[in-house]
């Protein structure tokens, strides 16, 4: 019912995809009356990916805290559409991390949980979300709500299959090289502690905040191609 005004608006506002999904008991303790969720993606620069070479830059380190930003303020304007309607609605910061378990490498809710389940895409062997648009090249954040949203894609139930470029490259060796299998646990794709370890190394670069190296490598990536010299007469002709 609001799906169709809610994307319309938020790609208005810059978000590059949206879908939607009922979480049912994914939700977080306290808010487990918010049974959907609404996905927000930016794709990354294909030019400033295109900077981490074995190690981040500083320029990439930049791009992904804007990127955050930008899709925070996506999921305000989110939030104000829901409430406007009379619905309840939960933003989930784009980077986020627990204050009570350190440890555990985890945010309140898990990004990538919707995504999936809005058909967007599906996880890595990088234990990232893989868009089937862009790939890896993305950012997310999640709206929770009660307002009820419908996905518009079927699940993605395709993998990575055979490849292992992002285990190969990975400095930490934090990647098992194992396909994800929906609700299989992290560990069994990604050894969190030696990757956050690891881009503590960094420190020079962004307060050894990032590292962007697996996603940087990823194969489902796709380079934004320039129009050709013939598409831009025809164009032209349109003028």
């Amino acid at each position: 019912m609001f799906e169709h005004e809610l994307k319309t608006l938020l790609q208005a506002n810059g978000a590059t995809l949206v879908g939607f999904s009922e979480i049912g008991d994914n939700a977080p303790v306290g808010f487990s009356h918010l049974r959907y969720a609404v996905t927000i993606v930016r794709r990354l620069s294909d030019t400033i990916v295109e900077t981490i070479d074995g190690k981040p830059s500083i320029m990439y380190f930049h791009h992904y805290r804007t990127t955050n930003t930008k899709l925070d303020l996506l999921a305000l304007d989110a939030v104000d559409f829901i409430e406007s309607m009379g619905y309840s609605a939960l933003p989930i910061a784009a980077s986020q991390s627990t204050n009570t378990d350190k440890d555990a490498y985890r945010g309140v809710f898990s990004h990538k949980t919707a995504a999936v389940l809005a058909g967007l895409g599906f996880i890595g062997k990088n234990a990232l979300f893989i868009s089937t648009e862009y790939g890896s090249k993305i950012r997310l954040t999640t709206v929770l709500t009660d307002m009820p949203l419908t996905a518009e894609r079927p699940l993605i139930t395709k993998g990575c299959g055979a490849c292992e470029i992002c285990k190969n490259a990975c400095p930490a060796h934090a990647i098992t090289g194992n396909n994800y299998e929906y609700g299989a646990p992290r560990d069994t794709l990604l050894n969190a502690r030696l990757c956050s370890e690891h881009m503590k190394t960094y420190k020079d670069i962004g307060r050894g905040a990032v590292c962007g190296i697996c996603m940087s490598v990823c194969p489902h990536n796709r380079r934004k191609k320039p129009i050709s010299d013939s598409i831009k007469k025809e164009v032209s002709h349109l003028d």
